[in-house]
């Protein structure tokens, strides 16, 4: 009887709880609503430290910060949803941890594409993003599972970066953009009674057919299926983004509260978003300067 009960006041609760949060977020609608967020989930080691839990436990308890976040965003209408899971630097951690860091990460990839899950309800797509080759072979397989399995999904967008860094995704972009240029030259050449390259170099505005440009760049990287952030939220207080959409956030507002990943709450995300309506005005100008 007192689980019967315990599961009644659960779901009043939660149903309460759901009622509030539309009303504040109709209210915050009122204003201008950020299309893309970004997360950077530190903290996750040091609350497990703090709260005396088991290797383990801080991540899963960020998993679970992550997942109301992304029902937040979802209500609020935030269409997409970047969050910083895994940098090319957390390999240089002791192999038994990044070991079992690998293990969580498909346990909890696996979970989110569960029928029932909430990437499902709401209808979630999920990219992976990152050096994916640098991943063991399942948490590889379970990343590919879960982006085929969320193609259809098309109501919002989060993607997970893993394995990843700013300068890895530059490099990679530009790398990109290179080829895809000596591969239109050749075409050209080809084209070209023989192919001699003199008449490209003597013809400027060839040239400047054949350059790089920012464009290119941008079409290339991994990130390109998503906007510019417009906010980048940093949990634990620190005041870096740690290589992370450094090609992409010039423009964005950063927040970072002193709270830990896992102890993110609704309260935080109000916060930015009335943050970002009244710098609103502001940050559209300095995009239209670019």
């Amino acid at each position: 009887m007192e689980g019967v009960n315990g599961k009644k006041v659960g779901h009043l609760f939660e149903n309460i709880s759901s009622f509030v949060r539309q009303c504040i977020f109709s209210v915050l609608n009122v204003g201008p609503v950020p299309s893309h967020i970004a997360f950077i989930m530190d903290g996750n080691r040091r609350y497990s430290k703090k709260q005396n839990l088991l290797d383990g436990d801080g991540h899963r308890a960020g998993f679970s910060a992550l997942i109301n976040m992304l029902r937040y965003c979802y209500e609020l209408g935030v269409k997409y949803v970047t969050v910083y899971a895994f940098s090319i630097d957390n390999f240089k951690r002791r192999p038994e941890e990044v070991a079992s860091l690998m293990k969580l990460m498909q346990e909890k990839i696996d979970e989110l594409t569960k029928e029932e899950s909430i990437v499902n309800r709401l209808g979630i797509r999920i990219y992976f993003q990152g050096n994916l080759k640098l991943l063991s072979d399942c948490v590889r397989a379970a990343a590919e599972r879960a982006m085929v399995k969320t193609s259809g999904n098309s109501k919002a967008v989060l993607s997970i970066c893993v394995a990843y860094s700013s300068t890895d995704e530059i490099v990679f972009a530009v790398q990109e953009s290179c080829e895809e240029k000596w591969d239109e030259i050749r075409k050209r050449d080809a084209n070209n009674d023989g192919g001699n390259l003199i008449g490209l170099e003597e013809n400027v505005k060839d040239k400047d057919e054949h350059r790089i440009g920012v464009t290119n760049v941008d079409r290339h990287m991994y990130m390109s299926v998503c906007p510019d952030p417009d906010i980048i939220i940093r949990t634990s207080g620190a005041n870096r983004l740690s290589n992370f959409l450094l090609w992409q956030s010039a423009h964005c507002l950063l927040y970072s509260p002193t709270a830990l990943w896992p102890e993110i709450g609704l309260r935080h995300l109000i916060w930015v978003i009335l943050d970002f309506q009244r710098n609103y005005s502001y940050l559209k100008e300095k995009k239209k300067q670019s």
